[in-house]
């Protein structure tokens, strides 16, 4: 689940260092095998993830990890947190991390 925080007057660096440090959490999340499991079984249906998929998908989860924030994929968040002079981000949001993550599921699931 996603936290709530505020940074009155932030900056743009402040507003991508919160998303890049909420998107890494979310991942941190999935590279405990029963989480990324759990997910797989209720978002694809998909019962089985072998060993093998399970490693390949976790190798991405990491280099995800180390990677810049993708500005382009969360620039309406940004632009939103920049409007509001704010780095707020609520479970409305959430969606769009998971997107992110979901890129990297769905080459998987078959």
């Amino acid at each position: 689940m996603m936290t709530h925080k505020t940074l009155e007057k932030s900056s743009d660096e402040q507003r991508i260092g919160h998303i890049r440090d909420l998107r890494n959490s979310l991942i941190k999340d999935f590279l405990i095998d029963d989480n990324l499991v759990a997910y797989f079984e209720k978002q694809y249906n998909h019962k089985q993830l072998n060993t093998r998929r399970l490693e390949f998908i976790k190798k991405e989860l990491r280099e995800l990890l180390i990677a810049p924030v993708d500005l382009v994929h969360y620039a309406p968040l940004l632009l939103e947190m920049k409007q509001e002079g704010t780095a707020s981000i609520t479970s409305n949001h959430e969606g769009l991390f998971y997107v992110e993550l979901d890129r990297i599921f769905s080459k998987y699931t078959f």
